[in-house]
């Protein structure tokens, strides 16, 4: 994982909220965007990765920028410290993969 030693996920419906989400997290913090993925009927994950306090101030913010819209966050979290093989799962989802 490089210089970086967390993750921050947030998982809502819709791609309206998820780039109000996407935005709002790289504003509030030095962190950097990952991807996303369109998980099932609607619901997209996305994902940011950076020190374990950005992570934790972007996806709070993320979350009130969800809410703040008048929608639900279905889930959100953020991970420490990622154990290394973390890393296979995530570079599917990275904009680069989606988007070469």
């Amino acid at each position: 994982m490089g210089r970086y030693n967390a993750l921050g996920l947030i998982e809502t419906f819709g791609i309206v909220y998820v780039l109000e989400a996407a935005d709002a997290m790289c504003k509030a913090a030095d962190v950097e965007l990952i991807g996303f993925e369109n998980v099932a009927s609607g619901y997209i994950s996305v994902l940011v990765r950076g020190d374990v306090g950005a992570c934790k101030a972007a996806v709070e913010t993320g979350v009130k920028a969800v809410e703040d819209m008048g929608s639900e966050v279905y889930s959100s979290v953020v991970i420490a410290s990622p154990h290394q093989d973390i890393e296979k799962i995530i570079s599917r989802y990275s904009l680069e993969t989606l988007n070469p």
